[in-house]
């Protein structure tokens, strides 16, 4: 209990009771002293392999009920899944912010291939290795795929956030991994039903929800942005930032009252504001990203804090297998067969075929499934659970070593020098006529039809590993 504002015993502040949620007080202090320390080794985690998030999710792992005993959180707290549904909404929120709709309109044939073709290529393949591998009938199999399929840009933070790195690439993982989300949540609802043999798979709703959320995630911040623009209005430097924090969080109350779909609406009130309010975007982001930064470590140390020894050996050594194949194997498949003919070049095909990181919406997902009373729950959350924590683990510990072989490509890996030069001897015994026409037709081209420059991102075919 607290006792209001620490009021006398007796006075009217002091009879007013606030019940903190249970287990809230620990978690604020286990959080503060982490994120204490994740601060001071930051710098050294820009330089190496280590990561900060890596860092919240062993300290999790160390802190939870089963190992050190000081957080006492279960799969089935209502902390756990409000904090992750509120840490992916504001990734969300940040992500679309990123991402006008100009910018989708001129450089969407990429993003559009990762989507269109690399999610349900990636939900088949995972499918398949855990129907194969791990034994899961197909509804609960393609339940995993769906879980699986989205990918969290989050712990490839060094490859997203390097001005070094081809902007198309830059922009590819970020569109992919704000939308893919989204698109993701209609399979999960529906393989839920089908996997709960349920016979209404509840279709009308489900684009209700989608419907609604995109309507709120447009308007609001549309009229939001509008008020500002009349003459009576005006936002003072000091409180500028705080428009996008009020757009969010009414975004958010509103697709909460009306059941409409929360991160489809999140993502797009951020491609709104950025759209359509280039002043509230710039005020904003430093602000925004900072909030959601705190939202998703948090969200991390609950979930390490999810992850025990035990939990961990309740899961077979297929379940391992499933695992491991469901990262090396399931979207590097998937995207190589999507970007077939797309003319992106070798080094950044290899980095967007490994960097599809699973995080925030997989766990919320997860969750669901735990939520949902399916007999099969329990299995497909230890598979979920484990893919994601080999997935953060090795992907925010490469983000920096493969971000770096753009910055100098004497650290590109010795497989792409091969590749390069096959690359570049298949070029050589082109038709002489082909080969003649190349100069002209370049000197005409615009920038965004330049090679190595597609979808209008300007890389320079130099730095992107393309002739």
């Amino acid at each position: 209990m607290i006792a209001g504002i620490c009021g006398a015993p007796g006075s009217l502040v002091g009879t007013v009771m606030v019940r903190a949620p249970e287990g809230l007080p620990v978690l604020l202090l286990c959080f503060a002293a982490v994120l204490l320390a994740a601060v001071l080794v930051s710098a050294l985690a820009h330089r190496t392999i280590l990561s900060t998030a890596a860092l919240f999710l062993v300290a999790g792992f160390l802190l939870g009920e089963d190992t050190g005993g000081v957080l006492h959180l279960r799969a089935d707290s209502p902390i756990v899944a409000q904090l992750a549904e509120l840490a992916l909404f504001a990734v969300l929120f940040t992500d679309g912010m990123r991402v006008g709709w100009a910018d989708l309109r001129s450089a969407w044939r990429l993003p559009g291939r990762a989507l269109g073709w690399g999610l349900p290529l990636t939900l088949l393949v995972t499918a398949v290795l855990a129907h194969y591998v791990a034994g899961l009938d197909w509804p609960e199999a393609l339940l995993v795929g769906a879980i699986l399929a989205p990918t969290d840009p989050v712990f490839a933070a060094a490859l997203v956030g390097n001005d070094k790195v081809p902007a198309r690439l830059r922009h590819l993982l970020n569109v992919e991994s704000g939308v893919n989300d989204g698109l993701a949540l209609p399979f999960v609802v529906v393989l839920l039903a089908v996997a709960a043999g349920s016979d209404d798979l509840h279709l009308w709703e489900l684009g209700t929800e989608l419907a609604v959320g995109l309507l709120i995630g447009v308007l609001v911040p549309l009229l939001a942005i509008a008020l500002e623009r009349t003459r009576w209005f005006a936002a003072s430097t000091a409180y500028a930032p705080l428009n996008g924090m009020a757009i969010g969080l009414l975004v958010l109350a509103l697709g909460k009252a009306t059941h409409g779909n929360l991160f489809l609406a999140a993502f797009a009130a951020g491609i709104t504001v950025a759209t359509f309010g280039p002043r509230q975007r710039a005020a904003f982001e430093h602000f925004g990203e900072n909030v959601a930064e705190l939202l998703k470590l948090a969200a991390l140390l609950v979930f390490g804090a999810l992850i025990s020894v035990e939990f961990l050996g309740e899961i077979s050594w297929t379940g391992w297998v499933f695992a491991v194949l469901a990262i090396v194997v399931a979207r590097p498949v998937a995207l190589w067969i999507s970007f077939l003919r797309s003319g992106l070049g070798l080094r950044e095909q290899a980095a967007a075929m490994w960097f599809g990181p699973k995080g925030f919406a997989s766990v919320v997902y997860g969750l669901l499934v735990l939520e949902s009373g399916i007999a099969a729950g329990d299995e497909v959350f230890h598979l979920v659970a484990l893919t994601i924590v080999i997935s953060i683990l090795a992907h925010s510990s490469t983000d920096v070593v493969i971000a770096r072989a753009f910055d100098d490509a004497r650290e590109a890996p010795a497989w792409h020098g091969v590749l390069h030069r096959i690359h570049r001897a298949r070029r050589s015994v082109a038709p002489p006529s082909r080969r003649a026409d190349r100069p002209a037709a370049a000197s005409r081209s615009t920038p965004a039809e330049r090679p190595g420059t597609e979808d209008g991102s300007g890389a320079d075919p130099a730095r992107t590993g393309q002739e």
